[in-house]
């Protein structure tokens, strides 16, 4: 399967993050070093991979159609998880926070062409310069979520709570209705 995505990756982790632009630079440097396209996220307003594969294959499209605000996949990615037209409202909303929390990654291989072996290795790799934990659970949608998602009473009384993420995915592709 992860093949088929050329190699994408999204995993969750627990740590600290004690200044935001200096984790954000180190990581940038740390993908751009592998050869990958890596965006982080506060784990707390992701509800599960699904939310952030949907994000990741509406920015390939919008980025394939010239249809992208941002200049950059990453940047792009960021955007529809958040379910925004603008950074200014994806950042707070989704962004990595400062002090301990949870991280959930998205990660892309730039050249298609590193093995799940080795692109593994770089995700441990990644946890272990950024002293984080790896814990999948954390990617686990919330009532918090949704309620940073602006999804109330009202919407979540129309479906039950299995389909609880589908709510987060309308939000996800509406930001192509709301460019």
């Amino acid at each position: 399967m992860n093949e088929i995505r050329n190699m994408i990756e999204i995993t969750g982790a627990t740590g600290a993050i004690t200044d935001v632009d200096q984790f954000l630079e180190e990581l940038a440097e740390f993908a751009q070093q592998n050869h990958l396209i890596i965006q982080a996220f506060d784990a707390g307003a992701i509800y599960g991979k699904t939310h952030l594969l949907s994000a990741v294959n509406h920015a390939r499209r919008a980025m394939e159609r010239k249809a992208n605000t941002t200049n950059t996949l990453a940047m792009e990615i960021l955007l529809y998880a958040s379910g925004e037209r603008q950074l200014k409202l994806a950042i707070p909303k989704v962004g990595v926070k400062s002090g301990q929390g949870t991280i959930a990654f998205v990660l892309i291989d730039a050249e298609k062409r590193k093995t799940k072996e080795t692109f593994d290795a770089l995700i441990n790799e990644l946890l272990q310069q950024f002293s984080l934990k790896r814990d999948d659970a954390v990617l686990d949608g919330t009532m918090h979520t949704l309620k940073v998602f602006g999804i109330g009473t009202v919407e979540l009384q129309t479906v039950t709570k299995a389909k609880y993420g589908d709510l987060i995915l309308e939000k996800v592709a509406m930001v192509d209705i709301i460019k």
